[in-house]
């Protein structure tokens, strides 16, 4: 494997921002002991036979802190052995919104299966915000309670701290700390993959991001760019501490375009210390 360290250190891979709260506040499968209350503008309908409610305009379901809305809810329940009901699913359709206390997702649709513990908000622009960070995608974006993974899917884009990263398809993977909170320890990007900083573009076909150790592994027809200057390889490596990154290939050389940036002739040349600018101190033969 031939290796070559890059100068391009600021190409910088972002931690994906879906925050551990993601995780927490939207567990309503895991709370299925807590009540759950539908309001709505136009009456709710109970039909007994099929075991559902229907609440119509400006529905809002209510549970454990977690507020849904939507033009149409269904609620749908089941019946054990001893009579008992115990909600099975909740759909949402028109104008959908899922808030908590620290973030919004919202879409044309929502259904969350409790008995999968499966969460999946689709529509033509899903939209998921927490603080000053959003996802967007145009497919769907789902939360697996029990897997503790979120994925966006359809042209995804995360943009946080003036970064953009992009994909087809980007997942989130969460997991529990020794204070039992959830977090995101890695993120995963499928497709199209494009890194976008304040200096660099980085593309490839995969990305990984691993939290704990800051490094991003870019692969699959990888290409690092700043301005005209090109860098394209197999792998590269980008590590978030010292903003170094390595460019690596398997079959062939790092193939690399650079072009040389161009003074601005409107900049004045620094002076040296007898008064004449440094480029002609050097050509004189002087010295500091």
């Amino acid at each position: 494997m031939t290796k070559a360290y890059l100068l391009v250190a600021s190409v910088t891979l972002f931690l994906f921002s879906l925050p551990s709260a993601f995780a927490q506040t939207l567990n309503l499968a895991s709370t299925n002991d807590a009540p759950i209350e539908v309001y709505a503008d136009n009456g709710i309908e109970w039909q007994q036979d099929n075991e559902v409610l229907i609440a119509r305009g400006n529905a809002r379901a209510v549970r454990a802190g977690v507020n849904i809305y939507a033009d149409v809810l269904r609620a749908y329940y089941k019946r054990d052995a001893s009579g008992n009901s115990d909600l099975s699913r909740l759909d949402g359709a028109g104008k959908v919104r899922i808030i908590s206390a620290s973030e919004t997702i919202e879409g044309d649709g929502a259904v969350y299966d409790m008995q999968q513990a499966i969460l999946v908000v689709t529509g033509r622009k899903v939209t998921y915000t927490s603080g000053a960070d959003v996802i967007t995608a145009d497919k769907q974006m789902e939360y697996y309670e029990t897997a503790q993974k979120a994925v966006a899917r359809g042209n995804a884009v995360a943009l946080h701290d003036g970064k953009k990263l992009q994909a087809q398809i980007l997942e989130a993977y969460f997991r529990k700390t020794a204070a039992d909170k959830s977090e995101v320890h890695e993120v995963r990007a499928f497709n199209d993959v494009v890194i976008v900083t304040e200096q660099d573009v980085a593309q490839s076909d995969k990305a990984i991001y691993n939290v704990k150790t800051e490094l991003a592994t870019m692969t699959g027809n990888v290409r690092l760019t700043r301005g005209e200057s090109v860098l394209a390889g197999d792998t590269a490596e980008v590590n978030m501490k010292t903003g170094i990154s390595r460019l690596l290939t398997n079959n062939s050389r790092v193939r690399g375009i650079i072009v040389p940036q161009k003074r601005d002739p409107s900049v004045k040349a620094p002076k040296a210390k007898n008064g004449t600018t440094k480029s002609s101190a050097t050509k004189s033969g002087t010295t500091k």
